[in-house]
Order: C-alpha cells, then sequence, then structure tokens
C-alpha cells in the first residue's frame, strides 16, 4: 500500500472519530412547558398581566448543547391561542417546528398541548417566544425567554470568560396593563423599561471581583432599540444573533434592535461601581418619574456597598437575576423562582 492511501485512509479515520465523537456527545432533552396568566411586577405598584411561559417572565432558561435533539411539549392554560417560535434556530428538516401560527401550524387553542421537535443548530445566544399578535403578546405580556446553546468550539476568549450573565431589554405600555388581548397598536406609549421584566431600582447589581472574565449576553426582546453603556471599561464585541464574529470589535455603547442580539466580553479591570444603562434616555424612566428603567449597577466585591449615598446600600441581593447561576447548572431547562408571577384566574 502507498504511503499516500496509508495518509488517506489515516485521514478517513480521523474525520470518523470526529464524527463519532460529536455524536456521542450529543443529548436529547425533552421538556414540558405550560403558558399561563401571570400578573407581575415591573417595579413599585406597576403591575401587568401577562402570559408567562411556566408562570415566569422572563420564561425558564433553555440550556443545550449545540447538536441536541430537543422536544418541547407546550400546554396552553391562557384563554388566547399562542406558539413558540424558537428565535435563530435553522430547524433543518424541522420547519413545522419553527413556531408561527397558519405558516407552520395551528396556534395552540386554550387546552391544548403542542410538541416542537428539533436540532439545537446553531449555537450563540438565541430566545424563544410567543409568534401569535407579536405587537401585544411579545411587546407587552412578557411572551419571552433565553435560550442558550453552547457551540461545539469556542473562541479563545470564550474560554477565559469566569462570569456570565443574560440581559433581555424589554418595554411596556401601562395603558394596557391589564387588558389583557389589546394593545400594541401604532401610537402606543412605552412608558416603562426594564431589564429581565424590572425595572430599577428593583433590577440588581452584577456582582464581579476583579480579574473576573466576564460575559453580557444582550437580548432586545421588545419592540425598542436601545443603546446600551457600561461605564468604566471597554468590551469586545464577540457574536451578534449568536454568530461567532470573524473578529471581535471593541466598544463602549453598542446599539441594539428588537430581536437583536450581542456578546460582549470584557475583563473586570477596574474594581468600583459601575452603572450599565441605556443611553436612550427615555427609557431612563418609571411612567413620569426619572432614575429608572433600563439601568443596573456592576458592583466589584473589592467596594462593598457600604457607602450611605450608595442607592442599593441596604438592597437585599437576589441571586440569578441574570441567569448567573442558572448558566453554571448541567445542561437543561432552570426555572428562576423571583420571576415567577402571581396567578391570574
Amino acid at each position: 500500500m502507498s504511503a499516500t492511501n496509508v495518509l488517506f485512509r489515516g485521514f478517513l479515520t480521523f474525520c470518523t472519530l470526529v464524527v463519532l465523537a460529536v455524536t456521542a456527545r450529543a443529548e436529547t432533552h425533552t421538556f414540558e412547558m405550560t403558558i399561563e396568566d401571570a400578573e407581575i411586577t415591573l417595579v413599585g405598584s406597576q403591575t401587568f398581566h401577562t402570559f408567562a411561559f411556566d408562570g415566569q417572565v422572563p420564561g425558564p432558561l433553555i440550556h443545550v448543547k449545540e447538536g441536541d435533539e430537543l422536544e418541547v411539549h407546550v400546554t396552553n392554560f391562557t384563554t388566547l391561542p399562542h406558539t413558540v417560535h424558537w428565535h435563530g434556530m435553522f430547524q433543518k428538516d424541522t420547519w413545522l417546528s419553527d413556531g408561527v401560527p397558519d405558516t407552520t401550524q395551528k396556534a395552540i387553542a386554550p387546552g391544548e398541548t403542542y410538541t416542537y421537535k428539533f436540532k439545537a443548530s446553531p449555537a450563540g445566544t438565541m430566545w424563544y417566544h410567543c409568534h401569535v399578535n407579536v405587537n401585544e403578546h411579545v411587546s407587552m405580556r412578557g411572551m419571552w425567554g433565553p435560550f442558550v446553546v453552547d457551540p461545539e468550539i469556542e473562541s479563545q476568549l470564550e474560554k477565559k470568560v469566569t462570569k456570565d450573565f443574560i440581559l433581555m431589554f424589554s418595554s411596556w405600555a401601562s395603558a394596557w396593563a391589564h387588558k389583557p388581548g389589546e394593545g400594541g397598536i401604532p401610537g402606543d406609549t412605552f412608558d416603562y423599561f426594564t431589564i429581565n421584566g424590572k425595572s430599577f431600582p428593583e433590577t440588581q447589581p452584577m456582582r464581579v471581583k476583579e480579574g473576573d472574565v466576564v460575559r453580557m449576553r444582550l437580548l432586545g426582546v421588545g419592540d425598542s432599540v436601545h443603546s446600551i453603556h457600561l461605564h468604566g471599561h471597554t468590551f469586545d464585541v464577540v457574536r451578534k444573533d449568536g454568530h461567532l464574529l470573524p473578529q471581535p470589535y471593541k466598544a463602549d455603547t453598542l446599539l441594539l434592535g428588537p430581536g437583536e442580539r450581542y456578546d460582549i466580553i470584557f475583563e473586570a479591570n477596574n474594581p468600583g461601581r459601575w452603572m450599565v444603562h441605556d443611553h436612550v434616555d427615555l427609557h431612563t424612566v418609571n411612567g413620569k418619574k426619572p432614575h429608572g428603567g433600563i439601568m443596573s449597577v456592576v458592583e466589584y466585591e473589592e467596594v462593598g456597598t457600604d457607602d450611605d449615598f450608595y442607592v442599593w446600600k441596604d438592597k437585599e441581593f437576589q441571586d440569578d437575576f441574570y441567569y448567573e447561576t442558572a448558566l453554571t447548572k448541567p445542561h437543561g431547562i432552570h426555572h428562576v423562582e423571583q420571576f415567577r408571577g402571581e396567578p391570574v384566574e
């Protein structure tokens, strides 16, 4: 046998082993999800009637690996029809699971269950949301949740990440807060703006320590364009809509439109308390009151929270507001109790 043939056969064997290894790592996940009427509080006394995945807004984190097979049974306990669109998934040979009413399926009627089956591909920061009357159901009824698909191969920068946070930005029109089945029409005035369903000061800090490599997964899940600014640091933009950029680029402010996702990474190398906020200034109000909306703080452990002037000096810290703990758990579906709303009969 010639040396060329030996090398060729060796190459084929190597490729086969790689394919088998990837296949062996793929898992099959079966999840049960519900859609429920739930009342959530954005801030203060401002409540909203939502259609909540598993009763929480945002919905539970679905965290899997690239290539995993998913089977998701969704039961609708509300009085209106819904679907689930797996935003960013290619749905290769599974287009009937794309979740678009009157195109890929009939909407899930009240009391009924629909099963979605698909492969988790491509990798990246994705999300899921209803595709019925998105102008209302997604824009102001909280029908969205995070969907993270870990890549088979991470970039060198991604391998260094030690802290991981998910931030989902949305807008709400309080005029329709308790009128389910209405709203989401041209001329609506958005007057509340949230990160993960809460407005400042009822958001939570992102706690880091010097030397951490921090990833923020930014998702535009409402109807507004946001300009997200991080004080005290520059960051590398590494992924857009889940896809790895050929070359990261540096910024300290990022424009984020409806449906868009960006992964940004920065080194925690400047101890202090640093604001993260929307630089569309109207998005930093709660109703007609300033100093609210889309604002949070990166808190360094080295600095602490004891200063009398600090707005969150006595704040009760709630872990997992940014799914930072859920993201460290084994792959699966993960709920966050603090996002659970009150059932609405």
